[in-house]
């Protein structure tokens, strides 16, 4: 499924554009948001770009959705899921190429996440197919958990889901990545079709 992702820093932008979309936005309103990558991020089906304008001051992209693993609590149209995201910006490792590094991501890396991180409620894999503006990126993941001391206490079980996911990243994933941006969801009408293809659930 294709998808144009916006990221930026207006709040109200984004939550604006992406209900006329009928889009989904991830929004971080901490006071102190100086260090992050950026704040928003808008996600919406449509053929211009353009309409997303004022929520792409830190980049716009082209990208096809993975949902490797779907939130089992349904959300409300137009107001904030249960729950919290951590996104992260995903760049290639110097030896690999886009397309390397997404098939590792894919094959190699997603059944991993659903092995080792036991708090992880849903993932969602952003990969970009085209850069319009910004920062080139090769992928956002979208991890989400029950609440923020859930992703705090399970994002691993275990030294050994840790270390095995610590090793996998540093293998296809460039050690400067963007730092992730913690987000709460609003979906203003339904998420995107679960594509056929399934992974095993850990």
């Amino acid at each position: 499924m294709h998808e144009l992702i916006a990221v930026g820093n207006d709040i109200d932008a984004a939550l604006e554009i992406a209900r006329k979309l009928n889009g989904i936005s991830y929004i971080n309103d901490q006071l102190d948001a100086t260090k992050l990558p950026f704040r928003t991020l808008v996600r919406a089906m449509t053929d211009d770009p353009s309409q997303l304008n004022g929520t792409n001051d830190a980049g716009s992209y082209l990208a096809f959705s993975r949902c490797i693993r779907k939130r089992p609590e349904s959300a409300v149209a137009g107001a904030t899921s249960p729950g919290i995201t951590a996104i992260f910006p995903l760049l290639h490792h110097p030896d690999f190429t886009h397309e390397q590094a997404d098939s590792h991501w894919r094959d190699i890396h997603a059944p991993l996440a659903l092995k080792h991180h036991p708090g992880m409620w849903d993932y969602t894999q952003l990969s970009i197919v085209q850069t319009f503006s910004g920062t080139p990126i090769d992928g956002f993941a979208l991890v989400g958990f029950k609440s923020l001391i859930d992703m705090k206490e399970r994002f691993f079980g275990d030294d050994h889901d840790r270390e095995t996911i610590y090793n996998d990243v540093a293998t296809f994933a460039d050690s400067n990545s963007p730092r992730r941006v913690i987000t709460t969801e609003i979906i203003n009408k339904s998420r995107p079709p679960v594509p056929e293809t399934s992974w095993a659930q850990g």
